[in-house]
C-alpha cells in the first residue's frame, strides 16, 4: 500500500470510530428519560426530585464543557475523545455499586461521571469530524454523523424501555437491580470502542495539540463583549432545557393523560417522538437548502411554543400527540443555534465552542424548574409551559438573526 493509501485508510478508519461516538452518547442521553420514569417509582420522589436525574447529568457537562476544550487544544483531539470515553466507561460502571446501595444519591452520581465524559466527547468529537476531510465538504460530514446522534437516541429509549421499566410490582432490590444490564452494556460498548481508538492510527491533524491562538482569560473577556453571541449561547440553554424536559416528562404526561396506557407504552410513545426528530432532521436539512436556517427556526420555534401550550390545555391524546409531534420541530435547533452562535468569531471560536456547550446546562435547570412547577401546581400539564417559554426564546433568537445582511444559510 503507498503511502497516499495508508493515510487514506487511516482517515477513514478514524471517521467511522468518531461518527459512532454520536450514536454512543444519544444512547446515554435519552436512557435517562426512561431513568426518571423508573426512579420515580423506585423511591417514590416527586416531579422536582425525579427531574434530578437531568440537573446532575447535564451539570457533568457544565462543569467539564471547559477542561474538554483546554484538553483537546493541548493535547488533540483523539486523547480528549479517548480520556471521554474512560469517563463514560466509568460513570456506566458505577450503576452496578448504586444498585447494590439502593442509593438515589450515588445514582446521580454515576450520571455526572457519564456525562463529564460526553462533555469531553461533545466538544472534540464536532471539530474532529470537520477536520477529518477537505474543508469544502466538512458540512456533509457533520450531517452525516449528526443523523446517528437520533439513533443512539432511539436506541436509548428502547434498551431502557425493555430492560428497566415494568408494568408489575416488584420491590425496590429488583427494581435497582434492573439498571444494571443495560449499563454494564454500554460500558462494555464504550470502553470497547475506546480501545478500538487507542489501537487506531488517526491523521496528525486529529492527534496533534493545537497552538492556542489566544489566551484563554482574553478570549472568554472577548466573547462577553459580543451581546449576539451571548444571544445564542442563551438561546442554547432554552432551546436544550426545553428538548429535555419535554422528553423527560412525556412518560410522566402520558401516565396522567391516558392512564390506561402502562409505563412501557408509554416508552415506546418516546420512541415515536425521538423517530420524528430523526426525521425532522432530514427534512429540516433539505429545507434549509431553500429556506435559511435562522428562518426556518423561526418558524419552528413558534410551531413548538404552540404545540407545548396545547398540551397545556388540551391533555388527553390531543396534549400526547402534541408533545410527541414537537420532536419533529425541535430537529434543526441544536446545530443552526451552534452555527449562528459561532459565525464571524473567527480565531474566538474554540473558546465559543466550548461556551455553547456549557449552555447544555439548560436541561438541568429547565427540567428541575418543570418538575418544581409541577409539584408546586399538582399537574405535569403546567409544566409544559416552561418549553413554551423557551421555544419563544429560540424564535426570537432566530428573528434577530433575520435582520443580518450577512446572513447565509445555516
Amino acid at each position: 500500500m503507498t503511502e497516499y493509501g495508508a493515510r487514506a485508510g487511516a482517515g477513514r478508519a478514524a471517521m467511522v470510530l468518531t461518527v459512532g461516538l454520536f450514536f454512543l452518547w444519544g444512547v446515554a442521553n435519552n436512557l435517562n428519560d426512561v431513568l426518571i420514569a423508573h426512579f420515580r417509582a423506585l423511591f417514590t420522589l416527586g416531579d422536582l426530585q425525579s427531574g434530578l436525574v437531568q440537573s446532575a447529568f447535564y451539570l457533568g457537562y457544565f462543569c467539564f464543557a471547559i477542561p474538554a476544550s483546554l484538553v483537546m487544544r493541548r493535547f488533540g483531539y483523539k486523547n480528549a475523545v479517548v480520556l471521554g470515553l474512560l469517563l463514560f466507561g466509568a460513570g456506566a460502571l458505577l450503576f452496578w455499586p448504586a444498585s447494590a446501595t439502593l442509593s438515589y444519591g450515588f445514582f446521580l452520581f454515576a450520571l455526572f461521571v457519564i456525562a463529564s465524559g460526553l462533555a469531553f466527547l461533545e466538544t472534540a468529537a464536532n471539530p474532529m469530524v470537520a477536520a477529518l476531510g477537505p474543508a469544502e465538504s466538512a458540512e456533509r460530514r457533520l450531517n452525516l454523523a449528526q443523523a446517528f446522534n437520533p439513533l443512539g437516541s432511539i436506541t436509548g429509549v428502547a434498551l431502557g424501555a425493555h430492560l428497566i421499566l415494568s408494568d408489575t410490582a416488584r420491590d425496590q432490590a429488583a427494581g435497582a437491580a434492573a439498571v444494571r444490564l443495560p449499563y454494564l452494556i454500554i460500558a462494555a460498548v464504550v470502553l470497547g470502542w475506546a480501545a478500538l481508538i487507542v489501537a487506531t492510527r488517526f491523521p496528525a491533524v486529529a492527534t496533534r495539540g493545537q497552538v492556542v491562538e489566544e489566551r484563554a482569560p482574553g478570549a472568554f473577556r472577548e466573547l462577553f463583549r459580543r451581546p449576539r453571541y451571548l444571544a445564542g449561547v442563551g438561546a442554547q440553554f432554552f432551546y436544550v432545557g426545553a428538548q429535555v424536559g419535554v422528553w423527560s416528562f412525556l412518560i410522566r404526561y402520558t401516565a396522567v393523560a391516558l392512564p390506561s396506557l402502562g409505563t412501557k407504552e408509554a416508552a415506546w410513545l418516546l420512541t415515536a417522538s425521538l423517530g420524528l426528530f430523526m426525521a425532522g432532521r432530514f427534512a429540516g436539512s433539505a429545507l434549509m437548502a431553500r429556506v435559511s436556517g435562522a428562518r426556518l427556526m423561526l418558524m419552528f420555534g413558534l410551531i413548538d411554543a404552540a404545540l407545548c401550550l396545547v398540551a397545556v390545555t388540551a391533555g388527553g391524546w390531543i396534549g400526547v400527540a402534541a408533545l410527541v409531534a414537537s420532536s419533529a420541530f425541535m430537529s434543526i435547533m441544536y446545530p443552526t443555534i451552534f452555527v449562528l452562535s459561532l459565525r464571524g468569531l473567527g480565531p474566538l471560536t474554540k473558546p465559543g465552542a466550548s461556551l455553547i456547550v456549557m449552555a447544555i446546562i439548560g436541561g438541568a435547570v429547565l427540567t428541575a424548574l418543570m418538575g418544581l412547577l409541577s409539584d408546586l401546581t399538582g399537574t405535569i400539564r403546567a409544566a409544559m409551559l416552561v418549553p413554551a417559554f423557551c421555544f419563544a426564546v429560540v424564535a426570537m433568537f432566530a428573528r434577530l438573526h433575520l435582520s443580518d445582511r450577512t446572513e447565509a444559510t445555516a
